[in-house]
């Protein structure tokens, strides 16, 4: 089970799908692929501060303060969670409105 959790400033993602052996999993490497891209647009692109952790099967990224571009690359990176989540029911979904 891959757990993601969104607040207002913070975004963690940990766990494996166990779809697949361990390197040839198609949704941890999605999942994973959109949420390291997702940082390198949160600096590169909206030139955001960010605390991030990225680790084997756990990614934390924390900010203090957030701009319309972030915002916009956030939404972004959740519509591919969850068009993820439609395909793998292995995704666990928590956001602040929860």
């Amino acid at each position: 089970m891959i757990k993601v959790s969104l607040t207002q400033n913070r975004i963690h993602v940990s766990g494996h799908a166990n779809t697949a052996p361990y390197g040839s999993d198609i949704v941890c490497a999605a999942v994973s692929a959109i949420t390291l891209t997702l940082i390198r647009g949160l600096e590169n692109i909206a030139y955001m501060s960010l605390y991030e952790s990225v680790e084997p099967g756990n990614i934390c990224i924390e900010w203090q303060t957030i701009n319309d571009t972030g915002k916009a690359l956030i939404d972004t990176w959740f519509l591919g969670i969850l068009g993820i989540a439609e395909e793998y029911p292995v995704i666990e979904l928590k956001t602040d409105n929860e």
